[in-house]
């Protein structure tokens, strides 16, 4: 069975950083998409950076672009996800998300295994 736990949550002062922890057991993260998403409150899901673990260079949704940073880490089978120079936009509660195959980015109910979330608060 796959499980995805993210870590790393938690508040930060605007233009702080914080870093989250995307762990995979189940699945090994040498082959696969892995995505970060972030939901606000009262809107939709949506994909922050992703990254495939095999090949490709990082996408990242243009607010977050030059300010995160998606990294792997294969010895201990986790994806980061480096936040710097937060602002009060960045409030939400981010998961990470992984897909099987080579489609990479790929649409939302496209990736088969999610984690919980971890809050990111932001002060203003």
């Amino acid at each position: 069975q796959v499980h995805l736990v993210e870590s790393g949550g938690g508040s930060a002062p605007a233009g702080g950083s914080l870093t989250l922890s995307c762990v995979a057991s189940g699945l090994t993260f040498s082959d696969a998409c892995v995505a970060w998403f972030r939901q606000k409150s009262g809107t939709e899901r949506q994909w922050v950076a992703v990254l495939h673990t095999n090949n490709g260079s990082p996408l990242y949704l243009f607010p977050v672009k030059g300010r995160f940073n998606v990294f792997k880490d294969t010895v201990n089978n986790t994806v980061y996800l480096q936040m710097n120079n937060l602002n009060y936009d960045d409030t939400a509660t981010y998961y990470c998300a992984a897909g099987l195959g080579g489609r990479c980015p790929r649409p939302t109910p496209e990736y088969n295994y999610w984690g919980q979330g971890t809050q990111v608060t932001v002060a203003s």
